[in-house]
């Protein structure tokens, strides 16, 4: 028996802690929408309170870490139809951000995409309100939101596109990205203002605006990117939202755009994620912005890096996070930092293992500002997707008190799932 025992704390030692937890929240039934697309989110007062949002009207939720999850379902006399994006306030407050269709017929209703919903919950994700309209402006579109909050008030800040019409090829159909903020708990909110200067096109695609981030920091300084053009652009307003830049600052180059393909799926995209560091440390202020492109190739999709030490002046030089050689794909990044620890988590998908299209799910990490990244494979097992389904558009990553909470879409036999894993930075910085 004492021979075992050091057998196995060797093991241990070697090879470091064993995989993580792989936590299946959602999986696809017959007749209901597939889950695809989920966001996470840390209660910001209580770090055992994690709620995961899954298209295209569930919340998902656990109040004891993630031992036990339960389930909520959302409505609204707006609709509820997906893109979900989770935030946390300072007080507990959980903002769930989604499109609307009020009609509940989906596309055959021209009111569907008809304004940005926003719907609150007071109690860790069991009970919603019925939820804020922002943006209503028919016959045009809104879509593809996403949103954060101010790191010392009540404050929540929510960008979009707005479409003149969602998916038409006429050149004079323009998509541009919108912003508005509430300074209510998300009860009333401010007339959306167009931020960008230049407008895309309304294909879906290279040339549409989208992809909007927005950050805030400590002083109320707000940050936005977004891809358009094979580009990403950056603006920011420095007195909380009424101004912003006169010119779209291009701060990147996407080569190849952000829609590309990747085998496998229907459709993917290298959108830009944009992250603030709040902490107290240092690098507090630091800009920091990730995303995919082929720039190595259609065959070889990486996860690029850079970062801004002084609110978007200046950039670094992208750096790639993927450690691996040549020829691989890696897809789908999200990026979270702590407030607690200004330590950075990137979630992305990942080939690089295989020759064929299994896939895996890594997180990548950095605890130096960006300076350098480790990485390490979190999923379980590999999967293997289907074009001829959808796999959604994104994942998502929170973290929040050294509690990291990835999340993403899995594919097995064309039929999608939902998983997470909750991650203590202190054992994820003993892997060897």
């Amino acid at each position: 028996m004492k021979f075992l025992s050091l057998t196995l704390v060797l093991f241990v030692h070697l090879t470091g802690f064993a995989q993580y937890k792989n936590i299946k929240l959602a999986e696809q039934v017959d007749g209901v929408y597939p889950p695809v697309e989920p966001s996470i989110t840390i209660n910001k007062k209580d770090s055992k309170n994690i709620i995961a949002g899954v298209v295209l009207d569930r919340a998902i939720y656990t109040m004891d870490g993630g031992e036990t999850w339960n389930e909520s379902k959302l409505e609204s006399p707006f609709g509820v139809f997906g893109d979900p994006a989770l935030v946390s306030d300072r007080k507990g407050n959980i903002y769930y951000f989604h499109l609307a269709d009020p009609s509940k017929q989906g596309r055959s209703n021209e009111a569907w995409l008809d304004r940005i919903v926003c719907q609150k919950s007071t109690d860790g994700g069991k009970t919603w309100s019925e939820g804020a309209s922002i943006g209503h402006n028919p016959p045009k579109d809104q879509d593809k939101e996403w949103a954060t909050v101010h790191p010392r008030k009540e404050y929540v800040y929510t960008t979009w596109t707005q479409f003149d019409h969602y998916g038409l090829e006429d050149p004079n159909c323009h998509s541009n990205i919108m912003f508005s903020m509430s300074t209510s708990e998300g009860k009333k909110w401010s007339t959306p203002l167009q931020i960008n200067q230049n407008p895309g096109d309304c294909i879906d695609d290279d040339n549409t605006n989208e992809g909007s981030v927005p950050v805030v920091d400590n002083e109320g300084r707000v940050f936005v990117s977004w891809a358009s053009h094979g580009n990403i652009y950056f603006d920011r307003s420095f007195d909380g939202g009424t101004t912003w830049l006169s010119t779209d600052l291009l701060i990147a180059k996407q080569e190849g755009g952000w829609s590309m393909d990747i085998p496998g799926l229907s459709r993917s995209n290298g959108m830009p994620v944009l992250t603030i560091d709040n902490s107290k440390g240092r690098l507090r202020n630091s800009l920091y912005l990730v995303w995919a492109d082929q720039r190595n190739g259609t065959n070889d999709t990486d996860i690029w890096f850079m970062r801004s030490l002084n609110g978007g002046d200046m950039w670094t030089q992208p750096i790639r996070i993927n450690q691996d050689g040549p020829g691989k794909h890696q897809f789908l990044p999200w990026m979270s930092v702590d407030e607690g620890t200004g330590y950075l988590y990137v979630v992305y998908y990942d080939r690089r293992a295989y020759d064929d299209l299994q896939t895996d799910v890594y997180i990548a990490y950095s605890t130096d500002g960006g300076g350098t990244f480790k990485e390490k494979k979190i999923s379980e097992s590999p999967f293997v997707p289907t074009d001829s389904k959808f796999f959604g558009d994104y994942t998502n990553i929170s973290a929040h008190n050294g509690v990291i909470a990835p999340i993403w879409t899995r594919m097995d036999n064309g039929k999608t799932s939902v998983y997470t894993a909750v991650i203590k930075d202190s054992d994820l910085f003993k892997e060897k």
